[in-house]
């Protein structure tokens, strides 16, 4: 029954919180997405789920594409308990659940955009891009040397595997680990940490991060965009969704995202296994932005709430999976030194974008698409009330994808 009830909650939680950010204005001044974060959190935290063992662990790290269908068998046979099993199955649920939501957001988000005047600001996001991955580059070379000797083994090893998930994204981090045959202890501890900090990165972007950068970064150039739709404000999504006359067109506009998703998807089958993740984005980014383009299409009003309803469910989930008992094994060395790339590098971010005049929300979108990769490109727009930096944000992402796995492998082979 865990199961269906977890996923009644995911589902059904992030209209709750649409309905509290409507009813009151305290909760709507903190924002859906951040509260939806904090429940998030919570669950994942409160002992409630179980967590996959040691030895599970380890065997689907030494058996990447083992099936469900496998891992049962291996349940069957007694080499895992009833608790890693169950743990396997709300793994399952949660990636599933995590790739169908954010796989149909992003082209519901990108239905009202405006792509004609994205040409305004393409300029600055290609600037922002090479300075996000200048940065991230540059402090993780200087976070080897900082704790080289530190009691790390392969430290380059780690510090490639860094290059790459935060140019690109966790499909990155894994191929590297392929690549440059990182122990399971460490992998699992940098992508554990990763996770956790990856959370309070994003909280602080999500709720903050735009007024503090203001104090140093001009804002969006707004005079160059069509301004944003008041209705992505918080008090307007959960009755505009529900309103009759749009629940048509936005039934219309969901078989349209199903329809790109599956064309991505079917777009993936036909690429090497590491370039899946980047060939679905970049098929359902395409496919999204051609739509805007449908008159018909464009002017369906609520997709782009419709889109932020399926951000919540993806937020309450990913924040869900950062689980501090992990933190058993802390390794000091080792924490500090993901914590310096995430933050290091967007500390040179935003003193660059100030030396190159480039606005807060695109230093934001941009450090966002490669820290957390372009998943979560919507999430921050959304909480930003900007949707105009959605396409960059993703272009970006998609970018960091397609470079990093060959970025973090020369430059630990360089360190090496």
């Amino acid at each position: 029954m865990i199961i269906p009830a977890l996923l009644i909650f995911y589902l059904a939680t992030p209209l709750a919180v649409l309905y509290v950010c409507h009813r009151y204005e305290l909760a709507s001044k903190i924002g859906s997405v951040i509260i939806a974060y904090a429940l998030g959190l919570i669950l994942g935290n409160i002992g409630l789920l179980p967590s996959m063992g040691p030895v599970l662990n380890e065997y689907l790290l030494n058996h990447p594409q083992a099936t469900a269908q496998e891992v049962k068998e291996l349940f069957q046979a007694g080499g895992i308990s009833n608790k890693d099993w169950l743990a396997y199955r709300i793994y399952n649920l949660r990636d599933l659940v995590m790739t169908v939501t954010i796989l149909l957001a992003i082209p519901l988000m990108l239905f009202s955009t405006n792509i004609k005047q994205w040409k305004n600001i393409a300029g600055k996001s290609l600037a922002s891009l090479i300075i996000g991955m200048f940065s991230v580059v540059v402090v993780v070379i200087a976070g080897y040397f900082i704790f080289h000797g530190a009691g790390m083994k392969d430290l380059w090893k780690v510090s490639g595997m860094l290059i790459g998930v935060y140019t690109g994204g966790t499909p990155n981090l894994a191929s590297i680990k392929m690549m440059l045959d990182v122990d399971a202890e460490t992998y699992i501890l940098t992508h554990t940490y990763d996770l956790v900090i990856g959370v309070v990165y994003l909280g602080f972007l999500i709720t903050i991060g735009q007024r503090v950068f203001h104090k140093f970064l001009r804002p969006f150039p707004k005079n160059l965009i069509t301004p944003i739709n008041t209705t992505i404000q918080e008090k307007e999504p959960f009755l505009s969704i529900l309103k009759k006359e749009r629940l048509l067109p936005l039934l219309k506009a969901l078989g349209i995202a199903a329809v790109i998703l599956v064309a991505g998807v079917g777009v993936s089958e036909m690429v090497p296994g590491n370039m899946v993740m980047i060939s679905v984005i970049l098929t359902i980014t395409t496919l999204g932005i051609a739509s805007s383009l449908i008159p018909s299409v464009n002017r369906i009003e609520s997709t782009f709430q419709a889109g932020m309803y399926l951000i919540l469910v993806f937020s309450l989930v990913v924040a869900s999976m950062a689980d501090v008992r992990n933190f058993a094994g802390l390794t000091p060395g080792l924490f500090g030194y993901v914590t310096l790339a995430v933050f290091g590098s967007l500390f040179l971010h935003v003193l660059l974008s100030r030396l190159f005049k480039i606005d807060a929300d695109t230093t934001i979108i941009t450090s966002t698409a490669f820290i957390c990769s372009p998943p979560f490109v919507p999430v921050v727009a959304g909480a930003l009330k900007n949707k105009d930096i959605i396409i960059s944000g993703l272009t970006v992402g998609i970018i960091g994808y397609a470079i990093g796995n060959y970025l973090g492998v020369t430059i630990a082979l360089l360190l090496r």
